[in-house]
């Protein structure tokens, strides 16, 4: 004798992959602590959810220092190093730049004014 199993249309859609939506794509940026290291030496701390890579924290702590910058008077900052981790679909970010009135010496220089202007047009917040 036969069996036959019926399963419903809604189990069967539990086990696929969910699709994707655009809110999935859309970040959530959590909030951004700066600290003074020193004069000119300066720690940002930010995080984030719906990030698609480590690029989009980062980006997320350069606009935070741009602005905090320009907030300053300064019209110059310089990336030195930036530490990414994600646990549990929060990303963070510890970052840490100098801040300069003239243009500093370095690769990595970053025009405080022109970078804060591009984040606003992305949508990615400041300090």
């Amino acid at each position: 004798m036969r069996q036959i199993v019926l399963i419903s249309l809604p189990a069967l859609a539990a086990c696929a992959p969910q699709v994707p939506v655009a809110d999935d794509f859309i970040p959530d940026y959590l909030g951004v602590q700066a600290t003074a290291l020193g004069e000119d030496l300066v720690q940002f701390n930010v995080s984030m959810t719906k990030a698609q890579s480590r690029l989009d924290v980062q980006r997320y702590a350069e606009c935070a220092a741009a602005h905090y910058t320009v907030v300053r008077g300064y019209g110059f900052t310089r990336h030195l190093r930036t530490n990414v981790t994600e646990e549990g679909g929060v990303w963070a970010a510890d970052a840490v730049y100098t801040i300069s009135p003239t243009l500093p010496d370095g690769l990595a220089v970053i025009d405080a004014q022109v970078t804060t202007q591009a984040c606003m047009e992305a949508g990615i917040p400041t300090v």
